[in-house]
């Protein structure tokens, strides 16, 4: 009878478990099945995983044993194959850190490319405003000075308020000009060239901010790629370096394998599985993502690292000790879980309308979802770390809307859910 018969109603049922480690680890568990208890019989076909050469079967434990020499070498085998397993998380985890660096540091520039660009629009804005009303007083002086004298100009004035120095003196107005007259007159046509400037250079940085918005993009894909790539070599490990410890303790123990080796390294995970525990979801579906007081604000900060200057924060730091959870701020899928430069260990959720939420600073070894996986509010995604550029345990929170970072404060504070 197989052992997998045996287990497979209760891998079926914790698979339905959204987003949990252990409900794929048991389902994997249902279908890899391959071992009698008591005895190291295995079916004809082998398990699922074993059609592949490059890992040894129970089979081949089983034959290895009937030999001394046969036993050494597989146990040679077996280690090299958990180094090596070890060696591509290693490989792949540095990888991913590289251009999760130079994510991070694209991410930064098009950030304060963005708020500069915002911000000279707004100026620009204002001076626009500010000119337009500078040139319609003008254009009312000048129509009032004209009306006591010929008092038929007054529409074309204020029609053409700003072509007013043409038809000052076309009709000979100059030298009505009082020296206040002057000045209001010289102070709309220097607010309309502030204006323009303010404008031209809004545009330029407009241009500066798509660009670096391309280039934050393409190293985002390149840092997602290389995130799923060692997430993959991490499940590969989780997957079968259980199997394999379990079949070189057989060996080296000189014992009789029974299923219970592979499953107790897959109970092993059960710890791993994510939590849900947010606490109280507001009305509109948002929760809070860690609880502790805020140590550091959205925006511009003295830079934390000494050394003078300032620095753009993109999110909300949440003191809190580590190993604490964090937990999901709303549903959505998982756009990126790996290293973003000074933020660290890193989180990304897409959660819908153009709103993504950031998690950073996790604890080594502290992220529990993975790319693509789609997560409930409240459930626990993280351990709370000091990875990065932190100073201490804490959770850097960020909101983006529409890829651009905005004060998580009132933001979640919209939402029904207060920070701190």
């Amino acid at each position: 009878m197989w052992v997998g018969d045996l287990m497979s109603g209760t891998a079926t049922a914790l698979s339905r478990l959204p987003g949990t480690r252990l409900a794929r680890a048991l389902a994997l568990a249902s279908v890899f099945s391959v071992v009698v208890i008591g005895s190291l019989a295995v079916s004809s076909e082998g398990p699922a995983w074993a059609a592949s050469t490059d890992y040894p079967t129970w089979a081949d434990v089983a034959a290895a044993r009937k030999s001394e020499a046969a036993t050494k070498a597989k146990i040679t085998e077996i280690q090299n194959y958990i180094a090596a397993l070890q060696a591509e998380v290693e490989r792949t985890q540095a990888e991913s850190e590289r251009l999760g660096v130079i994510y991070g540091e694209a991410d930064q520039k098009f950030q304060e490319a963005a708020l500069k660009a915002d911000e000279l629009q707004s100026q620009a804005d204002a001076a626009a405003a500010l000119a337009e009303q500078s040139m319609n007083n003008a254009g009312e002086m000048v129509a009032q000075m004209y009306r006591e004298g010929n008092g038929d100009m007054t529409t074309t004035l204020f029609v053409n308020a700003s072509q007013a120095d043409d038809l000052l003196y076309s009709y000979g107005m100059a030298d009505k000009f009082t020296e206040t007259t002057a000045t209001i007159y010289e102070t709309a046509v220097q607010d309309q060239k502030s204006a323009q400037a303010l404008t031209d250079q809004a545009d330029v940085a407009k241009g500066i901010r798509e660009q670096l918005k391309l280039e934050a993009q393409a190293a985002f894909e390149a840092a997602q790629a290389a995130a799923i790539a060692a997430q993959a070599a991490v499940d590969a490990q989780r997957e079968y370096q259980n199997q394999l410890e379990a079949q070189l303790a057989v060996l080296i123990e000189r014992r009789q394998a029974t299923e219970a080796d592979y499953i107790k390294g897959v109970q092993e995970q059960i710890s791993a599985g994510a939590q849900l525990g947010a606490g109280q979801i507001s009305a509109t579906g948002w929760a809070k993502p860690a609880s502790g007081r805020i140590t550091s604000g959205f925006g511009y900060r003295a830079n934390p690292w000494g050394g003078g200057g300032a620095s753009y924060h993109q999110g909300t730091d949440i003191g809190a000790s580590c190993g604490n959870a964090i937990y999901s701020a709303h549903a959505g899928t998982v756009v990126y879980a790996g290293w973003n430069g000074v933020y660290g260990y890193y989180i990304q959720i897409d959660n819908g309308d153009g709103i993504q939420t950031a998690y950073g600073h996790i604890l080594s070894g502290g992220i529990l979802v993975n790319i693509g996986q789609e997560v409930p509010v409240g459930m626990q995604i993280a351990k709370v770390g000091k990875t990065g550029g932190a100073t201490g345990c804490h959770l850097h929170y960020g909101v983006l809307i529409n890829g651009v970072v905005t004060n998580p404060v009132p933001f979640m504070s919209s939402q029904g859910i207060t920070l701190g």
